[in-house]
């Protein structure tokens, strides 16, 4: 088997040789292995690439000469698998004649070594047979959401992600995602044509010519609802382009930022399903009068009228779209609740919010009015602190469990709660539960445990756009909790001490292990805790203001999370940002009361 790591690579002509090709997708916990080959400063796919070498039974790997990390990885791999074929093409940048000759030698050079190396010969009728074969484009069926994936290369975990939240993948253009389709009218001189189609496919951003790279991200609001863009951290290029599509495109986006490696799925996955509702909240208010009679239609936006077996592709429409939904089983004991559910009956929904530092619960009645709430620490199973707040809720409400009518959970710690029956990402739980707390917020400030959001609402309390830091714990309750301990202190007093400071110190560093330093070397120089601590409230205001130049700073402002009870950082927040902050009674449950909303609308829908 030969391993490749860019679409330009010409895998039909292995195939043409009976040799079978795989796109090389790291899925890894750590780089450990390859960093004792190469620097630990590369590119953290490349790092990936060669751990997946190491484990896997290649034969070969076949890179192009896209950028001096794949060029290092080429030098690694020559030297540690001498036994391996490993070849580097020599990749033009520009889609010209004497481009296309230039590749064409250096695939013909390849194809000699690899036969050299091999045994096996090249056939070019096997080729045109496989060319053929693949010459269907695929077409775009509308209903459902469609997502574009542009940029980096990106890995397995976050397509299987989108097909999962119920969404199609319209197109994906990164970096090894082009498909594999060819159009080739003269087989006379065939490997002429087939480099010309493979330079034919929606350019990568390091070729010269982007127009038809532009053209087609032009259309693509024609063809999917958001795009979803990958970069890989330190892959500048790719940066550049995301603004640039974000700032031409009149379409959702939303931009994933990974390090390869499994750690990033649990906030990847977070983000890529509140974009996914959020993109379902906007075809909703989309759709015709036709259409919302008729969701499991499945009829394009375009249609004007029906025909006289409308009935019965409705139903046919319907059946493959229960076939295709990931919780059968949730759904159907949804829909016994709605129906087995009497008028006299009382209503109680119950919204459980599962987060890193602590696991919240709500219970509203029918009313929407707030029963009990409960806030628990969140040990070391998120599992076992749902249970212990569900039963704190439920003594408190002073009812049983079998009275609930429905539990919906969020947070990173949803999937992990067995006894709910649906859940939604805590993205667009924030903003139900802000729109509940205070209609007039458009912009929520987050700050948990684990990580910080901001969220952007429309009136109704939709989400229409959001960011969150990178994996990374500076400007959260983490961060404040490591840095009470280095100053002895208790984290609930770090805000009321923080207003009694005198001199206007810096921390420099966002890095949470980099920012102790600083303070332990505050504390050497005998500086003051009201005013260290201050330092650190500045510290994150900055970061936090800078996420909401991201997502754009629209007022009112709410804060939600732990952290709005530190006093020190709303007020250097309020400074940063030059408007009072909405703070609520108990900001811990935002979330959670906006998961127990969504309860009570899928009942009452």
């Amino acid at each position: 088997m030969i391993g490749y790591t860019c679409k330009y690579v010409p895998t039909e002509l292995f195939e043409a040789m009976g040799v079978e090709t795989k796109r090389i997708d790291p899925n890894v916990t750590n780089y450990d292995k390859a960093e004792t080959m190469m620097h630990a400063n590369l590119c953290s796919y490349i790092k990936g690439v060669l751990e997946d070498v190491m484990s896997s039974n290649y034969e070969g790997v076949v890179l192009t000469n896209c950028c001096d990390s794949t060029k290092r990885l080429y030098d690694t791999l020559r030297k540690e698998f001498p036994d391996k074929f490993v070849y580097i093409l020599d990749l033009p940048r520009k889609n010209t004649e004497d481009a296309v000759k230039l590749y064409e030698n250096s695939i013909m050079s390849m194809i000699k070594h690899y036969e050299e190396f091999s045994g096996r010969v090249f056939d070019k009728d096997k080729l045109k047979q496989i060319l053929q074969s693949k010459n269907k484009k695929k077409e775009y069926k509308r209903g459902r959401i469609n997502i574009g994936i542009v940029g980096a290369r990106c890995n397995d975990g976050i397509m299987d992600v989108i097909k999962k939240s119920g969404a199609e993948i319209g197109f994906n253009i990164s970096c090894t995602g082009d498909e594999r389709i060819f159009d080739i009218k003269n087989y006379d001189n065939l490997l002429n044509e087939y480099v010309k189609e493979l330079f034919a496919k929606i350019p990568c951003v390091r070729m010269v010519d982007l127009n038809k790279r532009k053209e087609f991200m032009t259309r693509s609001k024609d063809v999917v609802d958001g795009i979803i863009y990958h970069t890989v951290k330190f892959c500048d290029i790719y940066s550049y382009d995301y603004v640039e599509i974000k700032n031409k495109l009149n379409i959702p986006i939303l931009k994933v930022e990974t390090d390869y490696t499994k750690q990033c799925e649990g906030q990847i996955k977070t983000r890529v399903e509140a974009f996914i509702e959020s993109l379902n909240v906007i075809k909703s208010d989309e759709k015709s009068d036709c259409e919302k009679k008729y969701p499991d239609c499945g009829r394009s936006s375009m249609c004007v009228g029906c025909d006289a077996d409308r009935e019965k592709n409705i139903i046919e429409s319907r059946n493959r779209y229960n076939a295709i939904k990931s919780d059968v089983e949730k759904e159907k004991s949804l829909g016994e609740v709605k129906s087995n559910m009497s008028s006299d009956k009382k209503i109680y929904v119950l919204g459980i919010d599962s987060g890193s530092t602590s696991t919240n619960a709500v219970i509203l009645d029918g009313k929407r009015k707030i029963v009990a709430s409960d806030v628990v620490r969140t040990g070391a199973k998120s599992s076992e602190s749902a249970r212990r707040a569900l039963e704190n809720v439920l003594r408190k409400a002073g009812i049983d469990k079998e009275e609930l009518s429905l539990i919906v959970s969020t947070g990173y710690g949803r999937v992990s709660i067995d006894f709910a029956d649906k859940n939604v990402t805590e993205i667009s739980c924030h903003g139900k539960g802000a729109h509940y707390l205070n209609p007039d917020v458009r912009t929520i400030i987050d700050i948990g445990g684990q990580d910080s959001k901001a969220i952007r609402l429309n009136d109704k309390g939709e989400v229409i756009d959001f960011v969150m830091n990178d994996k990374c714990a500076a400007g959260t309750g983490r961060f404040l909790e490591m840095m009470a301990r280095t100053l002895e202190i208790d984290i609930k007093d770090m805000g009321p001490i923080s207003l009694n400071w005198k001199e206007d110190i810096k921390i420099s560093s966002m890095c949470s292990v980099f920012a102790e330093s600083e303070v332990i070397s505050l504390i050497a120089e005998n500086k003051e805790k009201p005013d260290i601590i201050h330092a650190l409230n500045n510290s994150i205001a900055g970061k936090t203001n800078a996420l909401l130049g991201r997502v754009g700073r629209e007022s009112k402002f709410m804060m939600s999370g732990g952290v709005a009870q530190n006093i020190g950082v709303v007020k250097a927040l309020e400074e940063k940002i030059g408007e009072e902050l909405f703070i609520p009674e108990e900001p811990e449950i935002v979330g959670a009361i906006g998961a127990a909303i969504y309860g009570l609308e899928s009942i009452n829908n």
